[in-house]
């Protein structure tokens, strides 16, 4: 504001050596009444438009400061709003892998289901889920040169290990059915059977893929199958 005020004292100035000039002037002329009146006239001109300067200036500088305090006011809520929406994913992060752990207690507690059924003499190489997948895998129709494949997929997804759980997307068992509970459509053991994973798995690899190694490329070139 103090610039306004001095671009308005230069005016003034300007003004008040401009009446000194005419007044100057007025005593030269013959018609000094004449001369008054247009000496008056000249100097409220001139007073008028140093007015409306200052009134234009003042305006411009109000102008400025209410955009930069809506300016301010802007940033303030997109922070706050960047502030709630991480804090929302922290809570929703913290919530799924509380219900992860409290269902990783819950499957602790229910023993394994053991296999039962017939191990074919070419799946005798492997051992534990490993080999009941090679038998259901022959069961289902599948050749044995198709097990590497499926082998290799199921290590990449779960180790074989059906309790696996994925916290992130809730993914579950040897074939990381998601969600899990999907494998409760070949029997209500979904969550501790490992023939019941690999029996669900099976029929989903069929269906899509046609073949293990069928799905194990694409999970090569995917990431995901």
């Amino acid at each position: 504001m103090s610039r306004l005020w001095s671009r308005l004292g230069a005016r003034t100035a300007a003004v008040a050596l401009l009446s000194v000039g005419v007044a100057g002037g007025f005593y030269l002329g013959e018609d000094r009444e004449t001369q008054q009146q247009g000496l008056t006239a000249q100097v409220g001109l001139e007073v008028d438009r140093a007015d409306l300067a200052y009134q234009r200036e003042r305006q411009a500088a109000h102008q400025v400061k209410f955009a930069k305090q809506r300016a301010a006011e802007y940033q303030a809520k997109l922070r706050a709003a960047a502030a709630a929406k991480e804090a929302a994913e922290r809570a929703r992060k913290a919530e799924a892998a509380a219900a992860s752990r409290k269902r990783d207690r819950e499957t602790a507690n229910v023993p394994t289901k053991p296999y039962d059924g017939p191990i074919p003499k070419s799946c005798q190489e492997y051992s534990g889920n490993r080999e009941i997948g090679c038998a259901l895998m022959l069961e289902k129709g599948f050749g044995i040169a198709e097990f590497p494949c499926l082998e290799k997929l199921w290590t990449k997804e779960s180790g074989w290990n059906h309790k696996a759980n994925n916290s992130s997307s809730g993914a579950y068992g040897i074939p990381q059915a998601l969600p899990g509970s999907k494998m409760g459509s070949v029997a209500s053991d979904w969550r501790t059977s490992p023939a019941t994973q690999i029996k669900w798995g099976l029929g989903y690899i069929k269906g899509k893929y046609d073949t293990p190694c069928g799905a194990w490329r694409y999970f090569q070139n995917n990431g995901h199958y």
